[in-house]
């Protein structure tokens, strides 16, 4: 489109995500779709570096020509070609003069269905047939280059669980194992893959990522504990990706393992420690003794803060459990602040005899608050 004297194509996710909701009619609430509501990237054709700062946009980043629109903050990224000239992610040549096409920006796209442009007219640019992959629900790469970023072997799996029913094509598969096998994905830093994979666990069939990824043996250097993953063993039920996390089928020991390697932020690997230390207990509620209870609130140091005790008791699979924790053993936590030694008995004891009275007496409360409960039914 023509906005002043900028020539200005909406592109990517934005123009992909709509054409995939006019396809079924309306939005599906269960797609994750890579944009977020309201976000759209577009691309200036023909323009200078010069010209945009005139016009008072502001540049971003270092590596490519990309820009914010002065008033609504959104990306507007100068058309350019690239060319693969080392190793990584910044590995590349980039070339964004004004006679680079909006055809050759397109070309340097992942895949077909992210290949796509709207002009002010709503009319499509659609060089790679991107539009007849989505109807056909199909994820397919725009051309060779492709293989130039590793990463994008592990954007095409997340792309899998983000859209419900597309599958990946034979010769995108292909290609992917090509690089898989090659080691090309060795290449990449854990921060990106991590990215991708935290995206994927949002989605809404997250299992699909895992699918993909064993298929052209992707998940052999960064995440081979996961090789061993089908679909039916990912629970969906909490949508929290650091819960989905906590909640894969690993044993013990791996989820620490594939925490290192992706650089993880620690929130994730602490919950799912939680888990394997603690939620069966949780998830057995209210048939816990209550010796077993206090151990697991002092862990969690639930007595300070309950921000971990709360996100434990939202892996608990039951809806019914998790209601009853919350309705039962959050109040039971802050009762337990006021549960002190008498001073008469406090006096007489010193150092760590004071604490071991101290949970004594909690054991002794806890035990009656179990006792009261409502029969289980």
């Amino acid at each position: 489109m023509l906005t002043g004297q900028l020539e200005i194509y909406l592109v990517g996710g934005a123009v992909r995500d709509g054409l995939i909701a006019e396809n079924r009619g309306n939005l599906d609430d269960s797609v994750a779709f890579e944009q977020g509501a309201g976000d759209r990237d577009w691309v200036v054709v023909g323009s200078t570096p010069e010209q945009l700062l005139q016009l008072g946009f502001k540049p971003v980043g270092k590596d490519f020509p990309v820009f914010l629109h002065p008033e609504t903050k959104e990306e507007y990224a100068l058309a350019r070609t690239e060319r693969k000239r080392g190793q990584g992610h910044t590995g590349f040549s980039v070339d964004a003069n004004p006679l680079v096409t909006l055809d050759e920006d397109l070309s340097r796209r992942d895949l077909t269905i992210n290949a796509i442009a709207q002009d002010d007219s709503g009319n499509l640019i659609d060089p790679f047939d991107g539009l007849t992959d989505i109807q056909m629900k199909r994820l397919r790469h725009v051309s060779p280059a492709f293989e130039e970023d590793p990463l994008r072997v592990f954007r095409a799996a997340r792309l899998a669980a983000q859209l419900p029913g597309f599958t990946v094509a034979a010769e995108t598969q292909a290609l992917m194992s090509t690089m898989s096998a090659r080691g090309d994905l060795r290449s990449l830093s854990a921060e990106r893959v991590w990215q991708e994979f935290v995206k994927a666990l949002a989605a809404p069939e997250p299992a699909r990522f895992f699918e993909v990824l064993a298929a052209c043996s992707g998940l052999v250097d960064w995440m081979s504990e996961c090789q061993a993953i089908s679909g039916s063993a990912v629970a969906t039920f909490n949508p929290d990706p650091q819960a989905r996390f906590a909640l894969l089928p690993l044993a013990a020991g791996q989820h620490r393992a594939l925490a290192d390697r992706l650089r993880a932020p620690k929130k994730f690997l602490q919950l799912a420690l939680d888990q394997e230390n603690h939620l069966a207990s949780l998830s057995s509620w209210p048939r816990v003794e209550a010796t077993v209870l206090l151990d697991l609130l002092g862990q969690l140091r639930a007595t300070h803060e309950t921000g971990r005790l709360q996100s434990l008791i939202g892996l608990v699979e039951s809806r019914a459990v998790r209601v009853k924790l919350a309705n039962q053993l959050i109040p039971l936590v802050q009762q337990l602040k006021s549960v002190v030694l008498p001073e008469e008995r406090r006096s007489k004891l010193s150092g760590s005899a004071i604490g071991e009275a101290l949970d004594e007496a909690r054991c002794v409360y806890i035990a009656e608050f179990l006792s009261d409960l409502p029969p289980q039914s």
